[in-house]
């Protein structure tokens, strides 16, 4: 069965090299490899062309194309039965392609295999920014084993059900075909509403761990709060999670408030509750912290443990910021969106 890899790139000269590297290494070779570029203006199509001898790779220019056209461009170009799509940015571990592509080899019954995606932190920031953000393989299926109910109350402590990403995904191109291909309009959140559409349209899923590839995090705060506002409007944009973003608004503008109220008028017993919800609230980043924590020294881990809840609290503020936006943008452009959906 033919393997066509896709990726899309701009501006990724620092990191392309070491995706390359890491695709010539693969235990099994993709038959082509096609990447869209997006305008790039620092050399990054230099690169690409440097590998065009030692991989199957054709490169396609799309200046201005965003995320989801390039994506669509390379699959509608791709001549494979199976589409395997990753990211510039990302290092793929040396069985990545086979490990994601041998649940179709094998004939199980599915259209799309996520693989999972690993944290390479080079700094204390890092480190502390993907145990606060990014789940651990010990985590995944979690939240599924909770009532409803008590998934939503532990938000924040990220056990919801794993949400694939295609840094880290292969699918079949008839299932890309029947649902019309990732969403042009939509430059955020772009893999979440083509997942979804995915699952609406009856299409089976099977995660498969070992197919990880590895990405660093953001590397201060200021990157990854524009980060998550991003995410947020797209999610905004999208009409995702619509009752997380709610939850989220009503602990820090109603119920922290009025608990933080009723501590300093009342009771030392609101303090109790107050510390408790802030415990819940910590928990998983603390607990994923806890296993990365050895690597480093005593200073090193006690600034990790004390950049937890700031990285935790700038994360939700530009949530808070960015989703609204995103409502708005939406508003404008339903028209737009309507043209795009209807191309279906």
């Amino acid at each position: 069965m033919k393997v066509s890899l896709i990726v899309t790139v701009k501006n990724e000269a620092a990191n392309i090299a070491s995706f390359l590297d890491s695709l010539l290494a693969q235990t099994r070779a993709p038959d082509e490899v096609i990447i869209v570029d997006g305008g790039s203006s620092d050399g990054t199509v230099n690169i690409l062309h440097s590998y065009q001898s030692r991989l199957p790779l054709q490169v396609i220019l799309r200046p201005g194309a965003n995320i989801s056209q390039g994506r669509n461009v390379a699959i509608d170009t791709a001549s494979g039965e199976l589409i395997a799509s990753a990211d510039a940015g990302v290092r793929l571990d040396p069985a990545w392609l086979e490990y994601i592509t041998q649940p179709f080899l094998a004939g199980k019954a599915v259209e799309v295999v996520s693989g999972f995606f690993l944290p390479d932190p080079r700094s204390v920031f890092e480190t502390a920014l993907a145990a606060t953000t990014l789940p651990a393989k010990e985590d995944i299926g979690r939240g599924e084993r909770l009532p409803p109910w008590l998934r939503r109350l532990l938000l924040f402590t990220n056990l919801r059900e794993f949400q694939p990403s295609s840094r880290s995904l292969a699918f079949r191109k008839s299932a890309w075909e029947k649902i019309g291909g990732y969403p042009e309009w939509l430059d955020y959140s772009e893999d979440l509403v083509f997942d979804q559409a995915l699952a609406e349209a009856g299409f089976r899923f099977y995660f498969e761990p070992q197919a990880a590839v590895h990405f660093r995090p953001r590397s201060n705060l200021n990157y990854f709060a524009r980060q998550y506002f991003r995410y947020a409007r797209g999610d905004g944009k999208s009409r995702l999670w619509s009752g997380e973003h709610a939850l989220r608004y009503f602990s820090y503008l109603g119920l922290g408030p009025a608990l933080l109220l009723l501590a300093t008028l009342n009771s030392a017993w609101w303090w109790i509750i107050l510390a408790l919800g802030i415990g819940v609230y910590l928990l998983g980043p603390y607990l994923r912290l806890g296993r990365m924590l050895g690597q480093r020294t005593v200073a090193e881990n006690i600034t990790a443990i004390l950049w937890v809840p700031i990285i935790r609290l700038a994360g939700d503020v530009a949530k808070m910021l960015g989703y609204p936006a995103g409502i708005w943008w939406r508003i404008k452009h339903q028209g737009m969106i309507d043209r795009y959906s209807g191309l279906k």
